[in-house]
């Protein structure tokens, strides 16, 4: 019998949903209810207002992000939409209003990035061929020097790389393309990753990065950074969104002009760059007030 995750899964596909969209609200919905599991709730396809308050209460004692309960919160409303339009259940149970997490205006927006000894650190790290494979070695240089979502990073296709010009075009959010320069020293990690790469059972994939089971997944890249963050000692994880906050931080620092970071960012807008990366971050906030 298909289950009403698999359900709410041919919703949003048949809604015409992204792809990324899809994984992302059944990631969501998954969390949800692997929760309420933990909690003694057998899910019927009844949501009760505790569940969300339990939840939201969760999230928050955990430091998550405000804006990753958000996000966690549309999502569940998308299911509770799903199921009242199937007949699960009556009511919405959702109230976006008392249940997104408010963000005081004028705060601001703190980001955690790598500063340089840091960076170093990790590219000394990943030279160590006995610790990193050539696989996983393209992976953190793609993240570090591009800046690229860990979705667009596992979208890479073998046709989209220039080796002449040094670029690769990148598919982003609602399949807007870009072409992002990138650094000599990661073209030639790929062409020596393609040989290693051709020893993959999936070879004749249409894309670069390639799993025990195809193309690599975002959680397999998740997975692979906490295992190097452990391997390497590092004392900040190393995770996709830090590279590519990183990535952004670093340019504007440098004066790179913000039109130009948000291009090579795939933001949807200047704004939404200057919401992110004006603002300095907590670390250089700290080794400013140090020089005083």
């Amino acid at each position: 019998m298909i289950t009403i995750i698999e359900q709410f899964t041919i919703n949003l596909i048949e809604d015409g949903k992204s792809t990324n969209t899809v994984q992302s609200y059944v990631r969501d919905i998954t969390a949800f209810l692997k929760y309420l599991g933990t909690m003694g709730v057998e899910f019927d396809g009844t949501l009760k207002r505790f569940y969300i308050t339990s939840y939201k209460n969760y999230l928050v004692d955990n430091s998550y992000e405000p804006a990753t309960i958000n996000k966690k919160v549309n999502s569940i409303q998308a299911f509770n939409n799903f199921l009242v339009a199937k007949g699960y259940m009556q009511e919405n149970v959702i109230d976006l209003k008392k249940d997104r997490v408010k963000i005081a205006i004028g705060s601001e927006h703190q980001l955690e990035v790598y500063i340089d000894n840091q960076l170093e650190r990790i590219q000394f790290y990943i030279q160590d061929s006995k610790k990193v494979s050539l696989r996983d070695k393209i992976i953190i240089q793609i993240l570090m020097f591009t800046g690229v979502r860990v979705s667009e990073l596992c979208d890479i296709r073998l046709k989209n790389i220039d080796f002449l010009l040094s670029q690769i075009k990148i598919i982003g959010k609602g399949g807007k393309v870009r072409e992002v320069p990138v650094k000599f020293e990661v073209m030639d990690t790929i062409q020596e990753y393609i040989p290693e790469r051709n020893n993959n059972p999936y070879k004749d994939s249409e894309y670069l990065i390639l799993g025990q089971r195809g193309v690599i997944q975002r959680d397999a890249v998740n997975t692979l950074l906490e295992k190097h963050t452990l391997k390497g000692n590092f004392e900040i994880k190393l995770k996709p969104h830090t590279f590519r906050h990183t990535f952004c931080t670093r340019l504007i620092t440098k004066g790179i002009p913000i039109t130009t970071v948000s291009k090579l960012a795939g933001h949807s807008s200047i704004e939404t760059t200057a919401k992110f990366y004006i603002n300095s971050s907590k670390e250089d906030k700290m080794r400013a007030v140090s020089l005083l």
